[in-house]
């Protein structure tokens, strides 16, 4: 796992994970360098959370760095209720969304089966 900042940061980014704990964002690189073999990323800063897009939908949102851990978001049009990985899916009221939520400790939480649905979110929202 590295610490060094990914290139592809802008500076409202930059802002926004000023003074976050070295081991979230550690864990943070860790999680987008398993984009790279799925296509092009953007990341975007919003007040409280990143937003991760494939360059014309978002495919994920970084919504918590704590001291210990990366809490991300996944949204597909369906719940994907057969996985070990999501701890909590929930729809999002009104809409045909089902947001998949993934909290991440240690860099092996990144396996197959993470890469899988993050595949399937990257071409799905595409």
């Amino acid at each position: 796992m590295t610490s060094q900042l990914l290139p592809h940061r802008d500076p409202e980014v930059q802002a926004f994970l000023a003074g976050k704990p070295a081991y979230s964002l550690a864990l943070l690189d860790h999680f987008l360098e398993a984009f790279p073999g799925l296509g092009p990323v953007t990341l975007h800063a919003t007040k409280t959370m990143i937003g991760i897009s494939n360059g014309i939908h978002p495919i994920a949102w970084i919504t918590q760095l704590g001291k210990q851990f990366l809490h991300v978001v996944l949204p597909f049009p369906e719940p994907h209720t057969d996985n070990l990985c999501f701890q909590k899916i929930a729809q999002v009221p009104g809409q045909q969304q089902y947001n998949h939520h993934l909290r991440l400790l240690h860099p092996d939480d990144i396996n197959e089966e993470v890469i899988r649905f993050l595949r399937l979110a990257y071409e799905s929202r595409g």
